[in-house]
């Protein structure tokens, strides 16, 4: 307990908790094994309104066998955010941007119709105001909540996207369940990934957090080959990382374009917590960012949809606990 204590103490001087005292629309879910609560879409009182990710992917915490996999990693809080929020998360690379106008409108997929503000390329930092959330509905069950986001625009793309976040009766398993149905007039080409913002028991990021792959990684970027090293299936981190520091890549290699290389494990070694995250979709690249308090390795997937078309893919985490 006297450890567990001091890793709580380590981590909060890290992340700073600044959320102001308010009840957000959410839903708690259980199957007697995991238990997960989940922030709700809602434009004027939910807990994310930025315009990055999509808003059927905030988790608020997730428990299992006494280890917590999710909580607040980030240092200030604001609704409008781009990334105050906890994962799993998705983001869906925008539709139409480079097409629109300044003044004119763009898709995010799970967020909404966005204005385009200038000429500037499009940036995931920025926040852009909203011209129509689109519609929401939301369906909670005992172990799943099903959301359902449906959009249209003047230029020709609609959707129906719908995302299930379920608890596998029995196991230790969440899944994220997808399918988008193209009901415009133009196709959808785009990319999404999973920000997996995973944080293990509180532990701050360091050689005590280990990710690990089925194919021998290789990486460049910022920190790489200094402060984490890329050694065989692993990647492994020389030293705690500091407040503010970051490590960045933007494309780990080794992958092979099959569904099958879509396997990640995040461990803490300390405390035996892992997760083990897979997919029945192949990987198109795979970005790796990491902070003093989360390691994110974040998997894309390419989606192309004809008007009228639907497709779907998905998302399973199974949580585990390493005996010593």
């Amino acid at each position: 307990m006297k450890k567990v204590a001091i890793a709580s103490l380590v981590f909060f001087s890290l992340c700073g908790s600044t959320l102001p005292q308010a009840e957000w629309p959410q839903a708690e879910l259980s199957n007697g094994v995991i238990q997960t609560t989940l922030y709700l879409p809602d434009k004027q009182q939910g807990y994310y309104q930025g315009t990055r990710f999509d808003w059927s992917g905030a988790f608020k915490t997730l428990t299992y066998k006494g280890h917590s996999f999710v909580d607040q990693w980030f240092e200030t809080y604001d609704p409008k955010l781009h990334d105050a929020i906890n994962g799993p998360v998705e983001e869906f690379t925008p539709l139409n941007y480079a097409e629109a106008k300044p003044g004119e409108t763009f898709v995010k997929i799970g967020v909404g119709l966005l204005r385009k503000a200038d000429e500037k390329p499009y940036a995931f930092a920025r926040y852009y105001d909203v011209a129509d959330y689109g519609n929401w509905k939301v369906n909670r069950q005992k172990d799943r909540v099903e959301f359902t986001h449906e959009l249209t625009d003047q230029a020709g793309y609609g959707y129906v996207y719908r995302k299930t976040v379920r608890l596998v009766q029995g196991k230790p398993e969440l899944v994220l369940e997808h399918s988008l149905k193209n009901t415009g007039k133009n196709p959808i080409k785009t990319s999404v990934y999973d920000h997996n913002f995973f944080v293990m028991d509180k532990q701050p990021t360091g050689p005590e957090i280990q990710v690990q792959f089925p194919f021998d990684v290789k990486a460049e970027g910022k920190g790489f080959g200094s402060v984490i090293l890329a050694q065989g299936k692993q990647l492994n981190y020389a030293r705690d990382l500091e407040k503010k520091e970051q490590v960045y890549s933007a494309g780990l290699q080794g992958f092979t374009s099959t569904s099958s290389a879509y396997d990640i494990r995040i461990e803490n070694l300390k405390t035996g917590a892992g997760v083990h995250i897979t997919s029945d979709q192949p990987m198109e690249k795979l970005v790796y960012w990491a902070c003093a308090t989360t390691s994110c390795p974040e998997p894309y997937i390419r989606l192309e949809a004809a008007p009228g078309q639907e497709i779907k893919w998905k998302i399973a985490y199974e949580f585990y606990e390493k005996t010593k």
